[in-house]
């Protein structure tokens, strides 16, 4: 069987025979899906692990609307100042809506992440704190700004002279690791979490391996924009509603060891490590997996055309002890 091709046609089967999501703000509708169920802002958890029982049960094939909250879980508001970081908690840091144990799915499976739609909040906000960043030893100071975005949601004024084009994406996608132990939700790991990726917006499908029973699905840090890297530490960080898909693929047909993702343009791996080196070694070997597996390349034509064709990026660089790169290959190389 293979992968990618039996999620399309699960998917397009999926699709038919569903009704229009209305449209709004910020939340283009790139698929016909009818929503079947529902967990709101208050249904989250801020851990990864096995022991965080589900709050909701979903057979494969279910839409789900969530609600998420940004990265703070609602302590920094519209009208916050930079003192707000004299009492945030930041234990609460990265409320996740769910887990969402998925009927069917076994250790060893993959479950597959379809994103339909991506509405945006009224705000958001994006901040410097200390410690944390790329440059963190540069920029000892606390910043924060705050956003309204407009009725359209398209883009939002950074200054009066500079605007930018918001792109909506989840920042922790992720199923629940083989332990009971309760994970920081900082860093990605190889069952998804904080990636941080912005290419993993609507009309994106992501796979995720399967760890345990259910696979306890989580989703949530719902950035409005943010740069390949987040250098700073944070996106435009902001509340979101999202319309996903969650499929279960059974006996995980390609062995994957960590998320990889497609969209219309583009087939990705991902690839967590703590130097970038190793990242992108990793990425670059599950990329010539990939073209082995589903088109057929031997390893040496599949290492020449990771070269020739494919594109390493960084997705996240600050959410240590982890970095995560990707790998994107663009699918218009193939012959049909």
């Amino acid at each position: 069987m293979k992968f990618k091709g039996s999620i399309l046609l699960l998917a397009s089967a999926v699709l038919s025979t569903c009704a229009t999501l209305p449209a709004g703000p910020g939340a283009p509708v790139v698929n016909a899906v009818e929503i079947q169920f529902r967990l709101g802002r208050d249904q989250t958890h801020n851990k990864f692990s096995a022991s965080i029982p589900p709050v909701l049960t979903v057979p494969s094939g279910a839409v789900v609307e969530v609600e998420t909250q940004e990265a703070t879980d609602g302590q920094i508001r519209p009208d916050s100042d930079v003192t707000v970081f004299q009492t945030l908690d930041f234990n609460k840091v990265h409320a996740l809506t769910g887990p969402v144990y998925v009927e069917g799915a076994e250790p060893g499976d993959v479950l597959a992440v379809t994103l339909h739609r991506i509405t945006l909040g009224s705000y958001g906000w994006s901040a410097i704190i200390p410690g944390f960043g790329v440059l963190a030893d540069e920029f000892p100071e606390r910043r924060l700004k705050t956003y309204a975005f407009d009725a359209e949601g398209t883009q939002v004024q950074f200054s009066d002279k500079i605007v930018i084009p918001l792109k909506p994406f989840p920042g922790v996608m992720g199923v629940a690791p083989p332990t009971d132990e309760l994970l920081t939700t900082i860093p990605p790991r190889a069952n998804g979490g904080n990636m941080d990726d912005p290419d993993i917006t609507v009309g994106t499908t992501v796979y995720f391996p399967v760890f345990v029973k259910g696979g306890l699905f989580s989703i949530g840090d719902t950035h409005a924009v943010q740069g390949h890297g987040e250098v700073s530490g944070t996106a435009i960080e902001a509340p979101m509603r999202i319309v996903y898909e969650i499929n279960v693929v059974k006996g995980n047909p390609r062995h994957i060891e960590e998320p990889q993702y497609e969209n219309d343009d583009h087939y990705a791996v991902t690839a967590f490590a703590t130097t970038l080196d190793e990242a992108a070694k990793k990425a670059t070997r599950y990329m010539v997996k990939y073209l082995q597996n589903e088109h057929g390349l031997d390893r040496w034509e599949a290492y020449m055309l990771a070269s020739t064709a494919g594109d390493l990026k960084i997705a996240e660089i600050v959410d240590m002890p982890h970095v995560l790169v990707s790998m994107h290959i663009p699918k218009a190389i193939f012959s049909k």
